[in-house]
């Protein structure tokens, strides 16, 4: 079976961990500031704040930015559910701004026909996080126009966009936003095992995700000096979401073949661009505003012009030891939402890509015979 996605492991990555399970730190040592420090030159952003995985990234994201009970988030429904129970957490109310029908990102038009509406009902978000699906960033300019318009925070949801490009610098550095969240789950481009990162361009947010990764616990050199050095003070509710010094010496590692992930990532998308022309289907296509990082390679089933649905491409594929997936079932459309009121018909252009969408296997190691194979399952499929 080709997966539709794997992470990619070597030798030094291996050797970057044994390393650290030598030392004297496993858990909360150097290597985490190290990672942080690292990525956050790397994408140009001022700081960068590690957690236990891209979901508590977004949770202390929102608490950071003092969503609470009584506000509003709003996110794309074209994403995982941690978009958006981020908000629930917080006990807050979260909602969805459709997509723009050619990238599958949050839509700036349709962002601010919303916004229209809740300031003329006294209802405007608190926060907006605009997702960066399959590694493409929003529109981030004309969201933040519309952030400084209305009066809400941007929190990027780029858990599938480490390393892509974005007008004229990286995704992550927050110049468009507060925070920026990435995820380095095993299928992402950059993998820790498990673990996320929050990064900011503001010392004092930067501090408080710090806290709030850590039971909200301060420690300094001057309560030490007054009260003793085990002394520690709780200033806020926090959490265990800290992630450990063997998960962020794997990431650090890693983020040494970064670019080289990323550019046979474009590399393939390039190679299925040119080997699906023709058929009965859509490629993604490309804001020139920025490069994906391709995290994934959704295509959209034509079933009309198919001739079969996509249920039947998926299956065909699956049976041809393809591991296709799909990205991603609506989340309004989840039973949960829908008890919250949601609707189906609500986002017609994010139910209208969820019902043609396969994600093609994409991933580094996916080699140039794999790929044809992919593709020539597709064709077969397709015929």
């Amino acid at each position: 079976m080709i997966p539709y996605g794997r992470q990619s492991i070597t030798e030094d990555d291996i050797a970057a961990v044994a390393a650290v399970l030598r030392s004297d730190w496993i858990t909360q040592g150097p290597s985490i500031t190290a990672f942080e420090n690292a990525l956050a030159r790397y994408c140009g952003a001022a700081h960068g704040v590690a957690v236990a995985n891209a979901t508590a990234a977004l949770h202390i994201a929102c608490l950071a930015l003092d969503v609470g009970p009584g506000d509003l988030v709003w996110t794309s429904p074209n994403t995982f559910l941690a978009s958006a129970n981020c908000a629930l957490y917080c006990g807050a109310e979260a909602d969805f701004v459709d997509i723009d029908p050619a990238t599958y990102n949050m839509c700036p038009q349709a962002l601010e026909r919303k916004l229209v509406a809740a300031r003329a009902a006294g209802r405007l978000p608190k926060v907006v996080i605009p997702v960066h699906f399959a590694g493409q960033s929003c529109d981030m300019a004309a969201i933040a126009r519309l952030a400084r318009e209305y009066g809400f925070k941007v929190v990027e949801d780029a858990s599938h966009a480490v390393g892509a490009d974005y007008l004229d610098g990286k995704v992550g550095s927050c110049q468009y936003s507060d925070l920026a969240v990435f995820s380095f789950h095993p299928v992402k481009i950059l993998t820790t095992g498990e673990g996320g990162m929050v990064m900011a361009r503001d010392a004092a947010l930067a501090q408080r995700l710090q806290q709030l990764r850590s039971h909200g616990m301060v420690r300094d050199a001057a309560l030490s000096e007054q009260h003793g050095a085990w002394y520690y003070e709780q200033h806020t509710l926090g959490y265990n979401y800290r992630i450990t010094d063997i998960q962020a010496a794997l990431g650090l590692s890693q983020l040494g073949r970064l670019d080289s992930f990323v550019a046979r990532r474009r590399a393939l998308a390039a190679r299925y661009d040119a080997l699906l022309a023709g058929l009965p289907l859509q490629c993604p296509r490309q804001s020139p505003d920025g490069r994906s990082a391709f995290h994934l390679y959704p295509v959209w089933i034509d079933e009309a012009a198919a001739g079969r649905s996509r249920r039947a491409v998926f299956d065909g594929l699956r049976a041809a030891g393809i591991g296709v997936n799909v990205h991603y079932i609506p989340v309004p459309n989840q039973p949960y939402y829908q008890a919250r009121g949601f609707q189906p018909g609500q986002f017609p252009a994010a139910e209208r890509y969820y019902a043609g969408a396969i994600s093609l296997p994409m991933y580094y190691s996916l080699s140039d015979a794999e790929q044809d194979q992919v593709v020539a399952a597709l064709r077969r499929v397709l015929a």
